[in-house]
């Protein structure tokens, strides 16, 4: 044994922990004091206007000279004698009270008056004497069960408020104030990088934060500062929730998945009480990441909010939210991130997105052709595929689809050889998919006569050569005049050899003159037109705008921007002419009109260029109804072929 050993010093207290329990201690004295005073008031209220009205009958009170005047008189029909009072029934002699007989108590003493029973024999009353109360069961009934259940109450709300459900008074007490985040132990997580498909890029980004997770001792070491938060920001459906749930299964962490819009209730101050039960949580639980969905619920911009006075619980929650990703103590033994997804970025909060918050903002877009060929991958793994599926060939013919719209795809493929009872998924059954998804279900119950069918394969001949003509024209993969449920009477897809993210002036004309060769084969042919086109007629006035008041593509304007503001992943431009002036509006659609107007001509002229083709494919549609992009070769070629 060394004697030498100098004695361990006992450990300081923090400070900022005394105080936080000296808060809570006065908070809990303030609730139990508040509490017997009130429940002492509801306990002499529920005796004297809820208990004793129900244990005593209402009865007229009746001095004990006047109740022997009446017995004397022959009006008392019977009584109950009791220790300290006698109730019975008298007969009604005051015409004010409805009924024969009314009741009475009088007030005596049993033994006072020995005549009493002689008396009552003589005048004929019937009486009787009351078995005496037991003074325990008037207790219990009285104060005890009363008591008894305002302490249990007291109990639970007290055990409630000491930290049972974080957040203070408002969010102790029934639970209110706790957070709805879903926590997922490490083992649960179940979900790695391998489970997801087509962002390579964020994956990388991402790896730094899973380092640090599993050894943040190798950062902190440089004096480097600990990140604090990631925002991932993309269209919809591009695996952003998926993202971060396989970033904590790679770190083997807790995850810790809610919403914006789970902290936002019409209570004032329950938003910001479940940001503080979050973030206690998931230090309890570090290391560990919290994951935010839809963030831009809670963090828009404050910018444009114009308030005198009054509390708004969405502004309370983001300035809580953001004091708490200020005070977060991501220290090397625990550490903990914030993650948060959105796909508006452009409204949210400038104090959110600045350096030391959100240090990271990773973007998640749709996925390229390599990063569709993985994603069909993984969504197939479940799926007996036929052995000549071409998952390349499935990946070219979806570009733009986002890896939800690829699951969806994919499934709606397996159910549709399992209607056709077929032994695996065929090409055929992901084309079939495809169009479901693009253009809705197919219609044959809709009958078109002769005439509009005529002009609807004329229709969609047009779109399908004015492609193959034009020299940046996408090829055409199938040709159909079957009506579809969404409102198509026919449709022209297209399959683009390569994913474009550049396109130049011309190749938008080409684009164009495609989306008018349908009105353009309608005028060449019949020399007039019909209501088919209005959708082209819009994507096409919309692609023209957007050239001249977006992409500087007009002589006349130059590279200027007349556009308004845009959502960036979500579309649907705001149009702001406030700084245009009338004379360069009208600029504006004359180009627009310019633009439109040439191709719709150019469509025309390439088609009466090739009338006879135009010809024989129109007829080879009417004949099939659904043909390949080999039937329009065929037409050009002067082929016939036969229907598939």
């Amino acid at each position: 044994m060394d004697n030498n050993r100098k004695p361990i010093p006992p450990k300081k207290p923090d400070p900022e922990e005394e105080k936080k329990r000296r808060e809570a201690m006065q908070r809990q004295v303030r609730f139990s004091l508040g509490y017997v005073i009130t429940g002492l008031v509801v306990l002499w209220l529920f005796q004297e206007f809820i208990l004793s009205p129900m244990l005593v009958q209402p009865a007229v009170q009746l001095p004990y000279s006047d109740f022997r005047q009446k017995l004397a008189e022959g009006q008392i029909t019977n009584i109950s004698i009791g220790e300290t009072d006698i109730v019975g029934e008298m007969k009604n002699s005051d015409p004010t009270i409805k009924g024969a007989t009314v009741r009475f108590d009088t007030v005596t003493v049993l033994g006072s008056d020995p005549k009493l029973v002689e008396d009552l024999q003589t005048a004929g009353v019937k009486y009787k004497f009351a078995r005496p109360t037991s003074p325990a069961g008037a207790l219990i009934l009285s104060w005890i069960l009363p008591l008894a259940l305002l302490g249990g109450f007291w109990y639970f709300a007290y055990r409630r408020m000491s930290g049972a459900a974080g957040g203070g008074g408002l969010g102790g007490i029934f639970g209110v104030g706790k957070s709805k985040a879903t926590e997922v132990k490490p083992a649960d997580v179940g979900v790695t990088y391998k489970d997801v498909g087509g962002c390579d890029e964020a994956i990388a980004e991402l790896q730094e934060i899973i380092q640090f997770l599993k050894t943040p001792e190798q950062f902190a070491k440089l004096g480097g500062r600990i990140p604090k938060g990631v925002l991932l920001v993309g269209p919809p459906g591009t695996g952003k929730t998926l993202l971060a749930k396989a970033t904590a299964g790679e770190a083997s962490v807790a995850f810790f998945e809610t919403s914006g819009s789970a902290f936002v209730e019409m209570f004032v101050g329950v938003g910001a009480a479940r940001v503080r039960d979050l973030f206690e949580n998931a230090r309890k639980a570090a290391p560990a990441i919290i994951f935010i969905d839809e963030i831009d619920a809670i963090g828009q911009s404050r910018a444009n909010a114009m308030r005198i006075g009054g509390n708004d619980e969405r502004e309370q929650t983001l300035n809580q939210l953001l004091a708490e990703i200020d005070g977060f103590k991501t220290g090397t033994s625990a550490p903990v991130i914030i993650m948060a997804a959105t796909n508006r970025p452009e409204v949210l909060d400038q104090a959110l997105l600045r350096a030391g918050r959100f240090d990271r903002q990773v973007a998640v877009g749709n996925p390229d052709l390599i990063g569709r060929l993985q994603i069909l991958k993984i969504h197939s793994k479940g799926i007996t595929l036929a052995p000549d599926f071409d998952l390349d060939r499935a990946a070219r013919m979806t570009p733009g689809f986002s890896g939800a719209d690829l699951a969806n795809v994919m499934n709606e493929a397996a159910l549709l050889a399992a209607r056709r009872k077929a032994e695996a998924v065929e090409i055929k059954d992901f084309e079939e998919a495809i169009e479901r998804v693009v253009a809705g279900l197919e219609k044959r119950t809709r009958v078109m006569n002769e005439q509009e069918r005529t002009a609807v394969a004329y229709h969609e001949s047009g779109h399908a050569l004015v492609s193959a003509l034009t020299p940046h024209g996408d090829p055409v993969s199938k040709i159909s005049i079957v009506p579809r449920t969404r409102g198509a009477l026919g449709y022209t897809m297209q399959m683009p050899t390569e994913d474009r993210y550049l396109l130049t002036a011309d190749e938008l004309y080409d684009r164009i003159a495609m989306m008018l060769g349908g009105r353009a084969a309608e005028k060449v042919i019949f020399d007039k037109i019909s209501t088919g086109a209005s959708d082209d007629i819009q994507r096409a006035t919309e692609l023209a705008r957007r050239m001249v008041t977006e992409f500087g593509m007009s002589d006349l304007l130059g590279s200027v921007r007349y556009a308004g503001q845009q959502m960036q992943y979500l579309g649907g431009a705001i149009e702001d002419s406030s700084n245009v002036s009338p004379k360069t509006r009208e600029t504006i659609d004359a180009e627009v009109q310019r633009i439109v107007t040439g191709q719709y001509e150019r469509a025309q002229g390439l088609l009466q260029e090739h009338r006879p083709a135009l010809e024989r494919l129109t007829a080879q549609l009417l004949k099939c109804e659904t043909v390949d992009g080999n039937a329009i070769k065929a037409a050009l070629a002067g082929e016939e072929r036969a229907c598939s």
